[in-house]
C-alpha cells in the first residue's frame, strides 16, 4: 500500500502541477492544501490574508494539515510554500507515516515563474521589479531551507518536465 506523499517547496516550484500528475499516475486522490483551506473557509487565500491576517491563515493551515494527514486513505498532498515553516508543521510531517519530497528549484527558476503571476500571490504581489523579487525569493528560500531540508527526499525541478519529476518521485516511493 502506498503511503501519503507530501510535496513541499517554495512557491512556484510546481507542487500543484506535479502533485496532480503524480496522483493521476499512481491512482490516488490529490489534495492541494491551499484549495482545501479555501473550500473549508469559503474564501480565497488572498481574502483570508487580507481580512483575517497571516496568523489566522497559518493556524488554519496547520489544523487542516493534521486533518488530512490523519485520514486513513493515502493522498498526494501539495503544501503551500510556507506550510513547513510554521507551528512545527515540518516536524509533524516527518513524524507522520508519510513520504515527503522537497521540490527544489533555483532562485532564477522560481523568480522567472513567479514574476509572471505575482499578482495572484498575496506575499509577493507588492514586488514591482524582477530584481526585488529575486532578493525576496533568495531571502525566504534561505530561511526556509532548514525546514525543506527535513523532507524524506529532494527532487530537482529546474530543467525537468512534469513527467520526469513524477517518474523521479515514483522511483523513490
Amino acid at each position: 500500500m502506498i503511503n501519503t506523499i507530501v510535496l513541499l517547496g517554495y512557491m512556484g516550484c510546481g507542487k500543484s502541477k506535479v502533485g496532480l500528475a503524480l496522483a493521476q499516475s499512481i491512482d490516488i486522490p490529490y489534495v492541494d492544501l491551499d484549495f482545501f483551506i479555501e473550500n473549508q473557509e469559503g474564501m480565497t487565500i488572498k481574502n483570508i490574508f487580507e481580512h483575517k491576517g497571516e496568523l489566522y491563515f497559518r493556524k488554519k493551515e496547520r489544523h487542516f494539515l493534521e486533518e488530512i494527514l490523519t485520514q486513513k486513505e493515502p493522498v498526494v498532498l501539495s503544501l503551500g510554500g510556507g506550510t513547513p515553516c510554521y507551528y512545527n508543521s515540518m516536524d509533524y510531517i516527518v513524524s507522520s507515516n508519510v513520504i515527503s519530497f522537497y521540490l527544489k528549484a533555483s532562485i532564477n527558476t522560481l523568480s522567472n515563474r513567479l514574476f509572471i503571476e505575482r499578482h495572484k500571490r498575496p506575499l509577493i504581489r507588492h514586488l514591482k521589479t524582477k530584481e526585488n523579487l529575486i532578493d525576496y525569493v533568495a531571502k525566504h528560500l534561505f530561511e526556509r531551507l532548514f525546514f525543506y531540508g527535513k523532507a524524506s527526499h529532494v527532487v530537482s525541478v529546474d530543467q525537468e518536465s512534469i513527467e520526469e519529476i513524477v517518474l523521479s518521485i515514483k522511483n523513490l516511493v
